[in-house]
């Protein structure tokens, strides 16, 4: 994996572009400040395996991680996104777990992360770490479930404008780098098709699309063509649908 560190002052919680650290009370976030490194991430880099220890969590600013599970012949299912609203590898703060799916950069950024066992003794030292890393793991759970019920249910089209939203909320930007052969393995359709599609919506105004490059100009006509999921899986809707407060 390749990564380029650097070690900046650390900001304070109403500075910083992850939001999940964000909502951390000062103390708390004061276990992690000098321990947390900026890092940034090329898109493809593999973070995760199955069954791999989990030794370093992170934490998105700018980009985004995608997590697939992978069956015996190689094939992959996206069945969550982590962007700037959460993280990977939390659940690594109540003790030494493996991961259970692939985890890949599918857009490159700037992340912040710490080795794992600091993050355990941080939590084990602070109730408000436990309470987030319990809450997260839920609202992620309730991700993947209308994940696989939108994969199952509705059309191509619907589910990548459903995807190009979440993905720019993740991210905090209207610029995306996706290749085809992502869409396609998120889709579950061929290259081809990730190119119809996209040119369709191209047509319509809602993007640019452009060697794996998509730029998000109207909004409005991507959440007009997308399915219901888009709104069900909003960062501020899911928790709230769920009790879970972030």
């Amino acid at each position: 994996m390749t990564a380029q560190y650097q070690a900046p002052p650390m900001p304070s919680a109403s500075s910083l572009s992850n939001q999940l650290l964000a909502t951390l009370p000062a103390n708390a976030l004061a276990l992690l400040n000098s321990d947390l490194e900026p890092v940034s991430l090329s898109q493809g880099v593999v973070l995760l395996e199955p069954e791999d220890p989990i030794e370093r969590v992170f934490f998105p600013e700018t980009g985004m991680i995608s997590l697939l599970v992978v069956t015996r012949e190689g094939e992959a299912v996206e069945t969550s996104v982590v962007g700037r609203e959460g993280a990977l590898g939390l659940q690594r703060g109540l003790g030494r777990r493996r991961s259970f799916t692939r985890a890949t950069v599918q857009i490159a950024g700037r992340f912040l992360c710490i080795a794992a066992y600091k993050f355990e003794q941080a939590s084990a030292a602070s109730v408000p770490l436990r309470d987030m890393i319990n809450r997260y793991t839920e609202v992620l759970w309730a991700e993947a479930q209308q994940t696989t019920a939108c994969n199952a249910i509705h059309d191509a089209s619907s589910r990548l404008c459903r995807w190009l939203l979440q993905s720019a909320r993740c991210v905090g930007g209207e610029h995306l780098t996706l290749t085809q052969d992502f869409l396609g393995q998120m889709l579950g359709v061929r290259r081809t098709t990730v190119t119809l599609l996209a040119q369709e919506l191209q047509r319509k105004g809602a993007i640019k699309y452009s060697r794996g490059k998509i730029s998000i100009l109207d909004r409005s006509i991507l959440e007009a063509c997308a399915c219901e999921c888009h709104q069900i899986m909003q960062h501020k809707e899911l928790p709230r649908k769920i009790g879970v407060v972030l």
